[in-house]
């Protein structure tokens, strides 16, 4: 078991990434893959979409983010200080866009109505336990990463530029790479306003 604490210790959002990566894209996309079909989901209902993108495809998704984002930010100054963050992104080795496909969740209201208003939030719970399975899964292979959210802004430009489905909803972009740059410690809350246990 501590060698699955240590494994959560070290996954990080590490945002100084590069692409000095010794893993080849086909064994990178194995893992990934692999890590998300073990994931589980409500009644088993693989509802996780997901898409890596590696080279200039990796480069095209924050080119579009920037973009996208140059008539959201208010003035010249603003941007700039963006785009070097969107930049950063840009620098990973590759990203993982995850995607919920909205027409099984559709499927799952309809056959099971009882739990209709449950199944959306459910997707939601598959999404977050597919992207921490991806996520540790790259941490146990010395690979950072950082989870963005530029959904729905980029939504329809990512369904063009990658050919996606109409009924796949992106949900978040988890850029990863070699780790080129320190690690902050992490600062945690007190247990006493976290948790409760009764016995």
């Amino acid at each position: 078991m501590s060698k699955f604490y240590d494994l959560q210790e070290k996954r990080r959002s590490i945002y100084s990434l590069g692409k000095n990566v010794k893993q080849s894209p086909d064994e990178l996309v194995s893992v990934i893959q692999k890590a998300i079909q073990q994931a589980p989901t409500a009644f088993h209902s693989q509802t996780v979409r997901a898409v890596t993108l590696f080279g200039e495809s990796n480069d095209k998704l924050w080119d579009i983010v920037a973009k996208r984002l140059k008539s959201e930010v208010p003035t010249e100054e603003a941007y700039q200080k963006t785009l070097q963050k969107i930049n950063s992104f840009k620098a990973s080795f590759a990203t993982v866009m995850f995607f919920t496909d909205t027409d099984v969740v559709a499927d799952l209201e309809k056959n099971f109505p009882l739990y209709a208003d449950n199944f959306y939030d459910w997707s939601e719970q598959g999404q977050g336990i597919a992207i921490y399975s991806v996520w540790e899964t790259l941490a146990e292979m010395d690979l950072g990463a950082n989870l963005q959210h530029y959904n729905p802004i980029i939504d329809d430009l990512v369904k063009e530029a990658f050919n996606i489905p109409d009924n796949w909803r992106l949900r978040g972009q988890l850029d990863f790479g070699s780790i080129e740059g320190s690690v902050n410690e992490k600062e945690f809350m007190p247990e006493s306003e976290q948790f409760k246990v009764f016995k």
